[in-house]
């Protein structure tokens, strides 16, 4: 079953936000993330919050869910109002999960036709949804293409197999081709997402998968490892001894070769785990939570962050429908971030990425680590050194990619 929820302060029923979380807003990007927590199987990896309809109990409903949520859009948007946050169009809206196209595509449309009404879109904003490769057909497509959707980002995993069925995954290889060439004529922009180290694959199972995904010719890949996380099917079956922990060296190579592979195919890594075409196709949602931007997560569980509060959703669907039919905060905690923790997490999320951290956000003490991050590889020395009128910034090489925590460690101390 998914994890536990932090613990936090209480959250106001009414939503309302601290005075501080209006303060620099209109510099700061908004965006709106949309989760759906229905799946049609749970994989065995998976720790998200989601339901399959086995788990959901009486008295909830897939249904009723695109009206829940759009009940949420409006509430948040009377809170940010009420706590003097100045409206902002939304820059990128992003439907995760779960499987958002459990829901009929007409669900996803008027969630995002009521973002559009209570906030506008900002011009160009991307608009992506997640998707497995058997949860939709070319209508569904072209009906999210024709309401505003701009990208779609296929859970592609494996294009071995064996691999998909560790996995748990539902799709078989021969339909990812398919579903990206209806999206390619829908209009709309490809991300295909892989996980890399599941037991038994092997390099040569990883370089197949790798030149499946690159024969689709996407605008953008993500590569993860996968790790075993507590209480799923998968951690049971490591700990009974039915299948093989997953290999730390494996997944070095496995790393490694997918960044040679895709660079050769002219993809450049822009944070640790995604590659791009170019500039203009990369997740710019997800750039957003790396670079501290303001966003507000609609569903059950969903986190939120505006100007340094943080706060997160009831976990199940029920609580939740209680919640927004009661019209108060669906919220179960939040935290205020004081100016220090704010800092050390700008540094955790910064040092991920290729635009680098700004060397001036460290103290001077911690700036004397970077000779010696620089001497053993882990950080561009060009880079921190400001080569080329540069502003200097902590840009992690590939061998710092894969010890990121390392660098983070050697940073703060």
């Amino acid at each position: 079953m998914p994890s536990t929820l932090p613990d936090g302060d209480p959250a106001p029923a009414d939503g309302r936000l601290p005075d501080s979380a209006a303060i620099g807003a209109a510099q700061r990007p908004f965006g709106v993330y949309l989760h759906v927590p229905y799946c049609r199987v749970r994989c065995g990896y998976c720790d998200f919050n989601t339901y399959t309809a086995s788990e959901l109990g009486p008295g909830v409903s897939q249904a009723s869910y695109a009206a829940q949520a759009q009940r949420e859009v409006s509430f948040a948007a009377e809170v940010l109002r009420a706590s003097g946050v100045e409206d902002r169009p939304a820059s990128t809206v992003f439907f995760g999960g779960g499987t958002p196209t459990m829901l009929p595509a007409t669900d996803l449309v008027a969630m995002l036709h009521r973002v559009r009404q209570e906030w506008s879109l900002a011009a160009g904003a991307e608009v992506t949804t997640e998707a497995n490769p058997d949860s939709v057909d070319r209508a569904y497509l072209e009906t999210l293409a024709a309401a505003g959707f701009t990208r779609v980002s296929f859970g592609m995993q494996s294009a071995v197999p064996e691999v998909l069925a560790t996995l748990d995954r539902t799709h078989t290889p021969e339909r990812v081709p398919q579903v990206v060439a209806w999206a390619r004529e829908a209009g709309l922009q490809v991300s295909l997402d892989l996980i890399f180290g599941t037991p038994g694959e092997s390099l040569d199972d990883w370089r197949r998968s790798l030149d499946a995904a690159l024969e689709c010719d996407p605008d953008h890949l993500s590569a993860y490892a996968l790790i075993v996380e507590a209480g799923t099917k998968l951690a049971q079956q490591i700990r009974r001894g039915e299948i093989a922990s997953p290999d730390d060296d494996l997944h070095a190579e496995m790393y490694e070769c997918a960044d040679d592979v895709f660079a050769a195919a002219g993809y450049e890594w822009y944070e640790i785990s995604n590659w791009a075409r170019s500039h203009e196709t990369r997740s710019r949602h997800n750039l957003a939570y790396w670079q501290g931007a303001d966003w507000w997560g609609i569903g059950p569980g969903a986190h939120s962050h505006v100007g340094g509060t943080r706060w997160w959703n009831v976990k199940h669907p029920r609580a939740y429908a209680d919640r927004i039919s009661a019209g108060v905060s669906p919220a179960h905690a939040r935290e205020v971030l004081d100016d220090e923790t704010r800092r050390t997490e700008r540094v955790l999320l910064e040092t991920r990425i290729a635009a680098g951290l700004p060397l001036e956000v460290l103290r001077d003490e911690e700036r004397r680590a970077v000779p010696e991050l620089i001497a053993t590889g882990l950080i561009d020395g060009r880079a921190a050194l400001g080569a080329a009128g540069t502003v200097p910034r902590i840009v992690p090489t590939r061998r710092g990619r894969l010890l990121a925590d390392t660098v983070v460690h050697r940073l703060l101390g």
